[in-house]
This record gives structure tokens, sequence and C-alpha cells, in this order.
């Protein structure tokens, strides 16, 4: 790609390389490249429009709050004001015994091993449930 890039923009180069070409092809060849360059100005004036249309919005949204009587600090203020609160951990529902130690399970997430395994067994998960 850098080689072919290389001939494009290289005006001897592309010469020798489209000597080969009709005059015809060659009529071909411009066209096509022209339409693309067409193509890439209309996004870059798209694009364009695009940015100032945003910033027209974003300069009548400053003049309303001027008019309000709000500053911007006071709304990034506000964006700190409430931080997410990391909720409780929940309270274990399930325990089970094995060889002395108590493991505890809330019901959500994967399965503690000892449980599983005696689920596996034949046993029921109420069986493991904590009484309060």
């Amino acid at each position: 790609m850098a080689d072919f890039l290389e001939i494009l923009t290289h005006g001897r180069r592309l010469k020798a390389q489209v000597k080969e070409l009709e005059l015809d092809e060659l009529k071909d060849v411009i066209a096509k490249l022209q339409k693309i360059a067409e193509e890439r100005e209309a996004e870059a004036e798209a694009e364009e429009a695009a940015q100032a249309e945003r910033l027209a919005k974003i300069e009548a949204i400053r003049k309303q709050l001027e008019e309000d009587g709000i500053s911007v600090d006071e709304l990034n203020a506000l964006e700190g004001a409430t931080p997410r609160r990391k909720r409780a951990p929940r309270p274990p529902k399930y325990q089970i015994e094995v060889d002395g130690e108590m493991i505890t399970w809330t019901g959500q997430g994967r399965t503690p091993k000892a449980i599983k395994e005696k689920l596996d067994q034949g046993h029921s998960l109420e069986e493991f449930l904590i009484e309060q």
C-alpha cells in the first residue's frame, strides 16, 4: 500500500505507471479520482457544518444559563453532588459446615463447591437455609 501511495503522490513515477494506459482509460481513472475527491470534500463540509451546529447549540445553552443566573461551575458542582453509593453486601442466606468451617452463600453468583456437591447428592437447597 505504501508503494501505491508513493507512486500516486510522485509525479514522474505516476507518469511512468500510466504510460501504458490508453487515453480513454486514463480519463476514466481521472474521473474516478475526481469523484473520490468530491466525496471527500462533501464529507468534510458536512462534518464542518455539524460541528458549527453543535457549537451554536452550546452557545445557546450557555446564554440561557447566563440569563437564568446559573454558572457552569454550579453545573459541574452538581455532577459530583450525588456520588453513587455502594449497596450494602447481601446477608448470607445459606450455610454449610465442612470440616469445622462454616461456608455461607447469599444465593446469588456461583454456588459454593460444598453446597453444589450436596445438591448433586440429592439434598435440597432448603436444608442449608439460615434460620432467622
